[in-house]
């Protein structure tokens, strides 16, 4: 069933979310329903703020009144959620819970699929995927955190920096 698991957004009374988090996890584990609820999640960013007494570090909900939450949708997960106290209801159109795109987690940041890469900065890579695939380059810069590598490719007999992501490029055995 875990194929089956979307991420949703959930709507919630402003400053409830924590609430309404702990309460669907802790819901989910009293009716044995872990197989469908799988995770909750509240974005976060952290953010620097200027005052008078000087700078301070906090940590700042990046959508106020929504929560994430990962779980297979049926009549039983549905109710569990519109059950808990702070919960409004599923963000989607005309009642019906709308799933987040991969591209849309990607971007929320609230998964990360990570990437091990074998190269480092100055090892010899071959451009596996796009429209370089088939050239050999270095690797200049690595970004793994945005999964961007900087590769310089020698194109017509120029020298040429190149931005891919980390899994366009493999690495030379030499």
């Amino acid at each position: 069933m875990a194929e089956d698991a979307k991420w949703y957004v959930i709507h919630t009374y402003s400053g409830y979310e924590n609430a309404v988090a702990a309460a669907i996890m802790k819901a989910a584990e009293n009716r044995n329903m872990t197989d469908l609820i799988h995770e909750v999640n509240i974005p976060m960013e952290t953010v620097t703020e200027f005052t008078d007494a000087g700078e301070k570090t906090v940590e700042r909900k990046v959508f106020p009144g929504y929560v994430l939450c990962k779980m297979v949708l049926t009549d039983e997960s549905w109710h569990l959620i519109h059950n808990v106290r702070g919960a409004t209801g599923f963000v989607g159109s005309g009642g019906k819970a709308v799933p987040l795109t991969e591209q849309e987690i990607y971007d929320l940041g609230v998964e990360r699929h990570e990437i091990v890469t074998g190269y480092g900065v100055g090892d010899s890579v071959k451009v596996i995927d796009g429209p370089l695939a088939g050239f050999n380059g270095v690797v200049e810069e690595l970004e793994p955190e945005k999964d961007r590598v900087r590769v310089v490719v020698s194109m017509f007999g120029r020298e040429t920096p190149v931005d891919l992501n980390l899994d366009q490029v493999e690495e030379i055995n030499d």
